[in-house]
């Protein structure tokens, strides 16, 4: 393969050549897949770009005389062996440093120029593994998992056979994954990689960006890309409750002379501002204008835990006294030890340490302060029949949202409408969909006060005219100012016709560029159906079998043979399904769709309430999927 001049091992260097090789052939096949050799060499304490990995494997499998892909023990052994040797050990070095609590390492990803240093904040690692650790503590689905230890890399392991991420989905989105469907058992490299691909698809589908993220690069625990995908879909949980229509007592926050449209354009992390300097003020203390300078010396955070107990001792006659002696502390990192001591008290002490309060740590702050509102608002109660009735976002919107988050839009829109009324996100959704936008017609914020709304509008004009002209959308009767003024009709509207483009364009693709109709999916899903020997054909995409879920499930079944647990599904008697039986079978083929690599935004609802906009998204993915394996 490689050189003469092999350096001998030891004994225990060969042990622990073992040790590394076991924790990586979990099926304990005796062998480890070609795509896990980078890991393999993380775990022996022998890290290596992935450009010079890539060439061990070219070079490993162009002399594989089994052709099989696969690295037993000893073939590892010779390749490590041969590295260390003192022709190639001058060609390698250690690539990670460690400086001031950041984390440096070399590497590739598929986006990334050669010789790119990543890093990552061991910070939000400690605060990541001791989060899932108490959350997941009870679940035995990981016990093989926790607890992680928070001083070395075992939460970047701790994601590759996928059981994590899709609990920590379900934990910030309950019922977003279909547990049946998580492989837990027997987990080989193929059921682990179906894990993350579920997982991964189901990110998409709560609104985390993961446009550049594949299951090789979990599968290869890229710190980087591992911290970034849990903090997105933390933060998802912790932010699912910080909405006016969740907790309608968040309208104590209104000021005066202010409008509760106004508060309720609010992103999550102005609200939880708002939230705390509400408590600041109450007290008679100094307000804050951001999570990492102004919360440096604790005495906001003393104040608020204050706050808090005594609002809860009054609404609940729950007595926590906080003890503010920790404010005379002139050590600031021991002073926000007590403080964190009477965040203990309240079951709140996460996300941070002393040290992350003192620096500043805007993000692990904000994830602190989001939890404490989420343990304890300490807010009082509001007489909504004093108020319009609240309106929470519809599935629709929820699921348009999510979707254009997903794709990594900035800002990450908080609410469908104004997050879209100075027609950018709109405009960045075009390039997704292959619309040339010129942006040198596009006003960029910040907008000023005078005039600003007519920058904003000339936005949504061009954004429509987009819309009618070049991507020859029925834009009928819609014109910027809909757009604008967050009309929910006409905005819904062109946002379908930009998700069903998105859908449909991979199709087209796969088809040399043809123009795919809502007819061809419909021909195709019924032929598949037909060739596979199934009987569940469908007429249009608002068929009342669709209902049952039985056409996708069976449809998942032709295009991905063994998929399907059939005793998980629900037939009923003669085909009649009763209602919980439907949504049992929606969740299980959504999931199922995700986990076959289908990236699917449709909700079980959808199928149940037979949506024919998503129930057409659900059938389009899975002809993507289909046409895609039969074309390898």
């Amino acid at each position: 393969m490689m050189a003469n001049h092999i350096t001998q091992i030891s004994r225990d260097d060969l042990e622990d050549l073992r040790e590394a090789f076991d924790k990586i052939d979990i099926d304990k096949s005796g062998f480890v897949s070609d795509f896990e050799l980078q890991e393999l060499f993380r775990q022996a304490s022998f890290s290596l770009p992935g450009y010079k990995v890539r060439e061990i494997i070219e070079t490993f499998i162009a002399g594989d005389t089994n052709k099989d892909e696969k690295i037993s023990f000893e073939e590892f052994v010779s390749i490590y062996q041969e590295l260390k040797s003192k022709k190639f050990s001058e060609t390698f070095k250690k690539t990670i440093t460690r400086r001031d609590g950041i984390c440096s390492f070399g590497g590739l990803s598929r986006i990334s120029s050669e010789g790119t240093q990543h890093s990552y904040s061991d910070e939000e690692k400690v605060a990541f593994v001791n989060w899932i650790n108490k959350a997941l503590a009870k679940d035995p689905d990981c016990e093989h998992l926790l607890p992680m230890n928070p001083d070395d890399r075992s939460l970047f392991t701790s994601v590759l056979d996928g059981v994590l991420l899709c609990k920590m989905i379900n934990l910030s989105q309950p019922d977003t994954i279909d547990e049946r469907v998580i492989n837990t058992k027997k987990l080989t490299t193929f059921r682990m990689r179906e894990n993350l691909i579920l997982a991964l698809n189901s990110a998409s589908a709560i609104g985390c960006t993961v446009v550049n993220i594949d299951p090789h690069d979990l599968m290869a625990g890229k710190p980087h890309l591992v911290l970034g995908l849990l903090w997105q879909i933390i933060k998802v949980g912790l932010f699912a409750d910080i909405e006016i229509s969740r907790n309608e007592d968040l309208i104590n926050l209104l000021k005066d002379g202010e409008t509760l449209d106004h508060l309720m354009s609010l992103s999550p992390e102005e609200l939880l501002l708002r939230w705390v300097n509400y408590h600041l003020c109450n007290a008679g203390a100094q307000t804050i204008s951001n999570f990492s300078e102004d919360i440096k010396d604790s005495q906001a955070y003393f104040y608020l835990l204050q706050q808090i107990a005594t609002q809860e001792e009054n609404e609940y006659d729950i007595t926590v006294k906080i003890d503010m002696s920790g404010l005379s502390e002139w050590d600031l990192e021991r002073r926000a030890e007590l403080m964190l001591q009477q965040a203990a008290r309240l079951d709140c002490r996460q996300f941070v340490s002393p040290q992350d309060v003192t620096s500043g740590n805007s993000k692990l702050n904000l994830a602190f302060v989001a939890n404490l509102f989420n343990m304890h608002p300490a807010l009082q109660r509001v007489n909504i029949n004093d108020l319009t009735h609240i309106e929470g976002e519809s599935k629709e919107e929820k699921t348009f949202r999510n979707w254009m988050n997903s794709l990594g839009v900035s800002p990450y829109v908080n609410h469908l409408y104004w997050g879209l009324c100075d027609g950018l996100v709109i405009l960045q959704l075009y390039e997704k969909v292959n619309v040339p936008v010129n942006w040198k017609r596009v006003n960029q914020p910040p907008y000023h006060v005078l005039g600003g709304n007519m920058k904003k509008l000339e936005n949504c004009n061009y954004a429509v005219e987009l819309g009618r002209n070049v991507a020859h959308f029925s834009l009928v009767g819609i014109g910027g100012e809909n757009i604008n003024e967050g009309s929910p009709m006409h905005t819904l509207a062109l946002l379908w016709q930009l998700m069903r483009r998105y859908t449909i364009q991979v199709l087209s693709d796969l088809g040399n560029g043809e123009r795919i109709g809502d007819q061809i999916i419909l021909n195709w899903v019924n032929t598949t159906l037909s060739q596979k020997g199934k009987d569940t054909q469908i007429s249009s995409f608002k068929d009342k079998l669709i209902s049952t879920s039985l056409p996708v499930i069976d449809l998942i079944d032709a295009i991905a043979p063994g998929t399907v647990k059939w005793e998980m599904v629900k037939r009923g008697e003669r085909g009649v399904l009763k209602k919980d039986d439907k949504l049992n079978n929606a969740k299980y083929s959504v999931s199922l769709a995700r986990k076959i690599g289908a990236r699917v935004y449709a909700l079980p609802d959808d199928l149940v309430e037979v949506n024919p906009k998503m129930v057409l998204t659900m059938f389009a993915c899975l002809m993507g999927y289909g046409l895609k394996k039969a074309n390898r």
